[in-house]
């Protein structure tokens, strides 16, 4: 265990020097996090998931600090799963907690003039909430709590992440009825719903991608305009299966601005081309998603 702490510390200088954006994204979202926990759950009485829940269900009944909850729970977990979890996630996880906790106390300092309609309030805070956790997600990091026990079990047990998730948060929701009540659930639940699809929605935009499959009388031109948009292109010789001539295929992975500018470019230089246009719902590599946020 002191090993595994002293090899966090002695890498911590090298993953901040090659992944600062990752680090800084974390920072930030985690901040968003405690922002919409402290004036909208906490506010109005929410239930919240995972160890957050567990946190705020402690402050509801013993008013107990949820950031000292939090931290602790989580320094907890990263001990007993050291084991099964990478040097960089569990460093972004760390950056996650610490900077949660801390934010959730520096904001606790500052009170709101918050809205009186719950329903705006949940949907706000599902809508904050899901963002930032699918930013951390994007970049490799988690937001602990559950999120450090699932990944540990599915690498001994091979449990689901998500039939594991449901179970736990299920049993913390069920239990909130009796503390706070029937109707405070039903509208957090609404938030934790929203939350919830719009992890979904941030996760997958940021990694679609289209992928283009063009046959064109003018390779080169289409692999030297791709090119200039910042993006690579394969090329592969293929042989119409009418025809039998030989006719080379471009394969490329391109944003959806960028396809528009290549429609253009292949109306202007080659009406003939033949391309078809697809959603590459996840892409790793160069130039894309980086194999360590995996």
């Amino acid at each position: 265990m002191k090993n595994f702490w002293g090899k966090i510390f002695s890498h911590a200088s090298e993953i901040i020097k090659e992944d600062w954006k990752a680090v800084l994204i974390i920072i930030i979202a985690s901040s968003i996090q405690a922002f919409a926990v402290n004036y909208f759950t906490l506010h109005y009485r929410f239930p919240d998931l995972g160890v957050s829940g567990i946190a705020v269900l402690t402050n509801y009944m013993f008013g107990i600090s949820p950031s000292w909850v939090i931290l602790i729970g989580n320094i907890l977990l990263v001990i007993w799963t050291w084991r099964d979890l990478n040097v960089r996630f569990i460093f972004f996880t760390l950056i996650a907690v610490f900077t949660f906790s801390t934010m959730l106390s520096v904001f606790a300092l500052y009170p709101l003039s918050l809205p009186e309609d719950k329903f705006m309030a949940t949907v706000i805070t599902g809508l904050l909430k899901g963002s930032a956790s699918g930013l951390i997600f994007n970049v490799g990091g988690s937001t602990g709590g559950t999120d450090i026990i699932a990944v540990s079990l599915k690498r001994r047990y091979g449990v689901e992440v998500g039939r594991f998730s449901i179970f736990v948060n299920l049993f913390i929701l069920a239990f909130s009825i009796g503390v706070i009540g029937l109707e405070a659930v039903v509208y957090g639940s609404v938030g934790l719903y929203v939350n919830g699809v719009t992890v979904d929605n941030v996760t997958h935009n940021f990694d679609r991608r289209k992928q283009a499959i063009i046959i064109t009388n003018i390779p080169d031109e289409v692999s030297k305009f791709i090119n200039s948009l910042g993006k690579g292109v394969t090329r592969m010789e293929g042989k119409g299966g009418y025809t039998g001539q030989a006719r080379p295929v471009l394969i490329t992975l391109l944003e959806p601005r960028h396809v528009v500018m290549l429609k253009k470019f292949l109306k202007e230089r080659d009406e003939r081309a033949f391309v078809s246009i697809c959603d590459a719902s996840e892409v790793l590599g160069k130039g894309f998603k980086n194999w360590k946020s995996l």
